[in-house]
């Protein structure tokens, strides 16, 4: 990988984890807790794919914390 390629792919993975981080923030403000939330590994070590947020798994009570939450949903400003 090049060095520019090298700088543009640390760029998007630096992207990546503050969008968890983001999302970690207004989870934990909703009392919602994402034990597993992080960076997709495959994604990580992948040269093609974009460094993806991996939600995780979580238990029946957090699936309908979220679902309760569904419209209370707000957009990032553009």
């Amino acid at each position: 990988m090049a060095p520019q390629e090298r700088t543009r792919r640390a760029a998007a993975i630096q992207d990546a984890d503050g969008a968890r981080n983001e999302l970690s923030r207004a989870l934990d403000d909703a009392g919602v807790l994402l034990p597993s939330l992080g960076l997709d590994t495959v994604s990580l070590a992948s040269g093609y794919l974009p460094p993806l947020v991996d939600l995780g798994r979580c238990n029946p009570g957090t699936a309908r914390k979220l679902a309760g939450r569904r419209g209370k949903v707000v957009a990032p400003p553009s």
